[in-house]
Protein backbone atom coordinates (compact mmCIF):
# COMPACT_ATOMS: atom_id res chain seq x y z
CA UNK A 1 0.00 0.00 0.00
CA UNK A 2 2.87 2.54 1.23
CA UNK A 3 4.68 1.56 -2.70
CA UNK A 4 1.06 2.34 -4.71
CA UNK A 5 1.04 5.92 -2.53
CA UNK A 6 4.56 6.49 -3.36
CA UNK A 7 4.57 5.53 -6.75
CA UNK A 8 1.36 8.22 -7.02
CA UNK A 9 3.56 10.87 -5.49
CA UNK A 10 6.65 10.37 -7.77
CA UNK A 11 4.79 10.54 -10.95
CA UNK A 12 2.97 12.85 -9.76
CA UNK A 13 6.31 15.20 -9.05
CA UNK A 14 7.99 14.23 -11.69
CA UNK A 15 4.76 15.44 -14.11
CA UNK A 16 4.64 18.62 -11.89
CA UNK A 17 8.44 19.42 -12.29
CA UNK A 18 8.81 18.57 -8.32
CA UNK A 19 5.08 19.96 -7.25
CA UNK A 20 2.76 17.79 -5.86
CA UNK A 21 -1.31 18.35 -4.08
CA UNK A 22 -3.23 16.72 -1.69
CA UNK A 23 -1.87 17.00 2.09
CA UNK A 24 1.78 18.06 0.30
CA UNK A 25 0.28 21.38 -1.68
CA UNK A 26 2.76 24.21 -1.91
CA UNK A 27 5.37 21.97 -0.04
CA UNK A 28 9.04 21.76 -1.06
CA UNK A 29 9.78 18.29 -1.78
CA UNK A 30 12.50 16.17 -2.95
CA UNK A 31 13.23 12.30 -4.30
CA UNK A 32 15.37 10.55 -2.12
CA UNK A 33 17.90 7.67 -5.04
CA UNK A 34 18.87 5.29 -2.30
CA UNK A 35 20.49 1.67 -2.13
CA UNK A 36 19.22 -1.11 0.22
CA UNK A 37 21.90 -1.65 2.34
CA UNK A 38 20.95 -5.81 2.86
CA UNK A 39 18.77 -6.09 -0.63
CA UNK A 40 21.22 -3.63 -2.69
CA UNK A 41 17.87 -2.62 -4.26
CA UNK A 42 17.38 0.86 -5.68
CA UNK A 43 14.54 3.11 -4.17
CA UNK A 44 13.11 6.24 -4.66
CA UNK A 45 11.40 7.84 -1.85
CA UNK A 46 9.64 11.08 -1.87
CA UNK A 47 9.95 13.38 1.33
CA UNK A 48 9.87 16.47 2.46
CA UNK A 49 12.88 18.98 2.87
CA UNK A 50 13.95 22.42 4.61
CA UNK A 51 16.49 24.44 2.47
CA UNK A 52 19.29 25.89 4.58
CA UNK A 53 18.71 29.57 4.78
CA UNK A 54 22.48 30.41 4.18
CA UNK A 55 22.85 28.23 1.22
CA UNK A 56 19.22 26.57 -0.01
CA UNK A 57 21.36 25.34 -3.69
CA UNK A 58 23.80 23.37 -1.81
CA UNK A 59 22.20 22.24 0.84
CA UNK A 60 18.86 20.85 2.04
CA UNK A 61 17.37 19.02 5.15
CA UNK A 62 15.17 16.00 5.46
CA UNK A 63 13.66 14.49 8.24
CA UNK A 64 13.41 10.70 9.17
CA UNK A 65 9.86 11.44 10.93
CA UNK A 66 8.01 8.28 9.49
CA UNK A 67 4.90 10.13 10.22
CA UNK A 68 5.83 9.48 13.86
CA UNK A 69 6.19 5.72 13.92
CA UNK A 70 8.19 4.54 17.11
CA UNK A 71 10.80 3.38 14.64
CA UNK A 72 13.25 5.20 11.52
CA UNK A 73 12.13 4.92 8.15
CA UNK A 74 14.83 2.30 6.55
CA UNK A 75 15.75 5.22 3.85
CA UNK A 76 17.39 6.21 7.02
CA UNK A 77 19.61 3.83 7.32
CA UNK A 78 20.25 3.31 3.96
CA UNK A 79 21.31 6.72 3.38
CA UNK A 80 23.28 6.87 6.64
CA UNK A 81 24.72 3.39 5.88
CA UNK A 82 25.80 4.38 2.03
CA UNK A 83 26.95 8.25 3.06
CA UNK A 84 25.91 9.66 -0.56
CA UNK A 85 22.90 9.65 -1.97
CA UNK A 86 20.79 11.43 -5.28
CA UNK A 87 18.23 13.48 -5.28
CA UNK A 88 15.43 14.90 -7.43
CA UNK A 89 14.60 18.18 -6.67
CA UNK A 90 11.92 20.49 -8.80
CA UNK A 91 13.25 19.14 -12.53
CA UNK A 92 17.38 18.60 -11.72
CA UNK A 93 18.25 15.29 -10.34
CA UNK A 94 22.02 15.44 -8.80
CA UNK A 95 24.51 13.68 -6.16
CA UNK A 96 24.69 14.16 -2.66
CA UNK A 97 26.61 13.51 0.27
CA UNK A 98 24.73 12.91 3.46
CA UNK A 99 25.41 13.42 7.13
CA UNK A 100 23.44 13.49 10.26
CA UNK A 101 22.70 16.62 12.01
CA UNK A 102 22.98 16.11 15.97
CA UNK A 103 22.39 18.19 19.21
CA UNK A 104 21.40 21.88 19.24
CA UNK A 105 21.52 22.29 15.30
CA UNK A 106 19.13 19.15 14.94
CA UNK A 107 17.25 20.55 17.37
CA UNK A 108 17.22 24.21 15.88
CA UNK A 109 16.05 22.80 12.29
CA UNK A 110 13.59 20.27 12.87
CA UNK A 111 12.40 23.14 15.68
CA UNK A 112 12.05 25.47 11.87
CA UNK A 113 10.18 23.01 10.09
CA UNK A 114 7.95 21.91 12.78
CA UNK A 115 7.08 26.12 12.73
CA UNK A 116 6.74 25.55 8.87
CA UNK A 117 4.31 22.51 9.02
CA UNK A 118 2.74 21.97 12.21
CA UNK A 119 2.32 17.63 11.35
CA UNK A 120 6.22 17.59 12.65
CA UNK A 121 5.67 18.95 16.11
CA UNK A 122 2.70 15.96 15.95
CA UNK A 123 5.32 13.69 14.58
CA UNK A 124 7.53 14.80 17.47
CA UNK A 125 4.89 14.46 20.29
CA UNK A 126 4.12 10.92 18.92
CA UNK A 127 7.71 9.84 19.16
CA UNK A 128 8.64 11.53 22.80
CA UNK A 129 10.14 9.09 24.75
CA UNK A 130 10.88 6.27 21.90
CA UNK A 131 12.79 8.06 19.42
CA UNK A 132 14.07 11.26 18.29
CA UNK A 133 13.45 11.98 15.03
CA UNK A 134 16.52 12.46 12.88
CA UNK A 135 17.55 15.39 10.60
CA UNK A 136 20.07 14.42 7.56
CA UNK A 137 21.93 17.00 5.88
CA UNK A 138 22.35 16.37 2.57
CA UNK A 139 24.85 18.37 0.40
CA UNK A 140 25.14 18.64 -3.20
CA UNK A 141 28.43 16.42 -3.77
Amino acid sequence: MADDWNDRIISEFRANEGRVGGPFEGAPMVLLHHRGRKSGRESVTPTMYLPDEQNPGELIYVFASKAGAPTNPDWYYNLTTAGKATVERGTESYPVLVTEVSGAERDRIYAEQARRYPGFAEYEEKTRGIRTIPVLALRRA
